[in-house]
């Protein structure tokens, strides 16, 4: 028992009630009665608190089909399950979890009408994925109770959920919220109340960096997104990410996000997405985005250009990074395509140079090469399915050619861009792993958890922590610092958890005394 009278997270007699019958509250209903807690659904439609009972039934049933569930479980878990056709019907709740429309004047309304009904000591939990949980309790008479507990779509398969104290929220309301997250199978993390607490804050780098490429011009929407996939390891590109979950969701998400923070640059959106989401193209769910879709919902398949056979006559390999260029001297020597060995390349040589922030052209500047046979290639991240090539503004198209025809010899794809600091993988890693460290510098989250929320909850190939400390500090850092040299934007300042980290050799994750 916790105070004496709420069951403990894990017992029979817990009593949960959820308000909001979509898709949210039906995963969040579903997790709860199968660790055994009952539930009471309610929603202000007619009807709808019936409906979402039926499907969870439905859904019960296919998981005994395919045995993942004991029939006798999903029969006592049906048996748990009621449909109120009335919020009063939730006097005797332990614990109410809302998951109705992101409004903040609806939350509060319900949250005051709950007050009326429920006891004294049950907790009252919001869903809210944006919305400030202080703000939801003020006014309330107990605000000590109220926290968010904000799940993932799907719920049953996004095993992630952020635990967030409003300024007034009691130390045992969070230790009760975390066990009970626990219980229901899920990790659960902590996390301050600020605007998109840990994973939405988090993922403000991926898509807001991806079409800052696109405005940049640096490369096409597809192109980004196959570099992204192949290189980086997201599972999905920015374009690919923003159609699935439709603009209509994505900027204004952006632009809150954006204006909590009183227009912080690193969370400026792009008006590219504005413009798509003015027009109505807002991605899958109305068959055209970035990507067109058919009846099906199947995106149109966008093929790279057919490769290159176009070889150089000699390569000359830049030395100013070694370890860099160290990561594709087997793959020229593979091609044979002769190496100069020379310190200066030689009249007809392809020049290749390995940007670490900065552009092709700084790179050819700072080392007195000739722009017109220059380009930069991505050294920093995974070269086995697919390799950047960029130019300057200079680069003849024939060695254009005869850059994409040498790293294409063993059959890899080869994508060219133009030129840019830090290239595509390293300015959108870089910023997601600084965002990363901010939100640790701001005490939002220890870096364990925050690592752990952004791997779940965006299902990024690491934590961007873990993937900091694998790149190595000092190479973010010296990522960030030339993107800011070159662009002049503080979107790329260094957060001073990097910086002093970087500067004194720790890891990441390395927590102060």
């Amino acid at each position: 028992m916790l105070n004496g009278i709420r069951p403990d997270p894990d017992s029979p007699n817990l009593v949960v009630g959820i308000v909001g019958a979509g898709t949210m509250g039906r995963g969040i209903a579903q997790i709860a009665v199968l660790a055994g807690a009952q539930v009471r659904l309610a929603d202000s439609c007619e009807g709808a608190a019936m409906t979402a009972r039926e499907q969870l039934l439905a859904t019960f049933g296919k998981l005994v089909e395919k045995g993942r569930l004991a029939k006798a479980d999903a029969a006592a878990a049906g048996e748990r399950i009621h449909a109120c056709d009335t919020l009063e019907e939730l006097d005797g709740c332990h614990l109410v979890i809302e998951a109705i429309i992101e409004d903040l004047v609806a939350k509060k309304a319900l949250f005051s009408a709950l007050e009326r009904i429920v006891g004294a000591e049950a907790i009252l939990a919001t869903n809210t994925s944006s919305l400030s949980v202080t703000a939801i309790a003020a006014g309330l008479k107990r605000p000590e109770r109220v926290a968010g507990f904000h799940f993932f779509n799907p719920v049953p398969l996004m095993k992630i959920v952020e635990v967030i104290g409003g300024l007034l929220t009691a130390p045992d309301t969070i230790k009760y919220m975390i066990a009970l997250g626990t219980h229901w199978g899920h990790t659960a993390v902590q996390a301050k109340d600020t605007p998109g607490f840990i994973v939405n804050h988090a993922g403000r780098g991926y898509g807001t960096e991806g079409m800052r490429l696109l405005e940049e011009g640096v490369t096409t929407f597809f192109t980004l997104d196959k570099i992204l996939h192949d290189c980086a390891g997201f599972r999905l590109g920015p374009c690919e990410l923003l159609d699935l979950t439709g603009l209509d969701v994505s900027h204004p998400v952006m632009e809150s996000i954006y204006h909590q923070y009183y227009e912080e640059p690193r969370f400026r959106p792009q008006g590219l997405t504005r413009q798509m989401l003015s027009a109505g193209v807002l991605g899958k769910k109305v068959g055209h985005g970035f990507y067109r879709y058919d009846a099906e919902g199947k995106k149109a398949v966008i093929p790279d250009d057919a490769p290159s056979t176009t070889l150089p006559p000699s390569v000359w390999l830049s030395r100013a990074r070694p370890a860099l260029a160290e990561r594709i001297l087997g793959l020229i020597r593979q091609s044979g395509v002769p190496l100069e060995e020379g310190e200066r390349p030689s009249n007809n040589a392809l020049c290749i140079v390995t940007a670490l922030g900065d552009d092709a052209t700084a790179c050819c500047v700072r080392e007195g090469l000739d722009a017109h046979r220059t380009v930069a290639v991505e050294t920093l991240f995974d070269l086995t399915r697919r390799r950047v090539v960029m130019t300057t503004p200079a680069t003849d198209p024939v060695y254009c050619q005869m850059a994409r025809g040498l790293f294409a010899t063993d059959g890899a794809a080869v994508s060219v861009i133009r030129d840019s600091s830090g290239l595509v993988t390293q300015r959108v890693v870089a910023l997601i792993i600084n965002i990363a460290c901010d939100i640790a510098q701001q005490g939002i989250a220890e870096p364990d958890d925050i690592d752990h929320a952004v791997k779940l909850g965006l299902g990024y190939p690491y934590g961007p922590l873990a993937w900091g400390n694998q790149l190595g500090a000092d190479i973010v850092m010296t990522i960030l610092t030339n993107l800011l040299e070159q662009t002049g934007d503080p979107r790329y300042r260094p957060s001073p958890w990097l910086k002093r980290r970087a500067g004194l050799g720790l890891s990441l994750h390395h927590k102060e005394v």
